[in-house]
């Protein structure tokens, strides 16, 4: 299973954007009602308080719509602690050791995140992969408002069957 950084998701939500396709790929890549990726509970506040707080309810939806389809973990003791050693041996701040900590304690497959000066590949842990290393995909147009709305609908689907749980 996949573990997601904040700013692949960003980039996810963002119409067009080359990259954000990619990342996209991977939540469509699985049927809409089942768990595509885990993260950190950190995510919520990281994703989407800009996106709140300037009032683009557009990609709040698009945000929102990837994060319920996302296992968010919280930073419990192990994670801290693990969060803790990684941010001593790759001098990370906090948030990204805790998101790297969350997908290492959770035997991810992989860490999908663009950040290569944090994230560099030679952390041995778990294999960082970037989304430029992703298979590019023209499946879903994703290029426009409508295309990100679309997906939305998808992922809105979801997260509103997960709120009447």
């Amino acid at each position: 299973m996949d573990a997601f950084d904040a700013d692949v998701l960003i980039y996810a939500a963002v119409p067009g954007h080359p990259l954000g396709q990619r990342v996209a790929a991977l939540f469509r890549s699985v049927a809409p009602a089942r768990v595509a990726g885990i993260g950190s509970v950190l995510l919520l506040p990281e994703v989407l308080s800009r996106p709140l707080r300037d009032g683009a309810t557009d990609e709040v939806r698009v945000l929102a719509g990837l994060l319920a389809r996302l296992d968010l973990r919280p930073v419990d003791r192990a994670t801290a602690e693990l969060a803790t050693a990684l941010s001593t041996r790759y001098r990370l701040k906090a948030a990204d050791a805790a998101h790297l900590a969350t997908a290492v304690g959770m035997a991810a497959d992989r860490f999908i995140t663009n950040n290569q000066r944090d994230f560099p590949a030679t952390i041995t842990e778990i294999h960082v992969t970037y989304p430029a290393d992703l298979a590019d995909t023209a499946d879903g147009d994703t290029s426009t408002i409508e295309g990100k709305l679309a997906m939305s609908r998808t992922f809105g689907g979801v997260l509103a069957a997960s709120a009447r749980r």
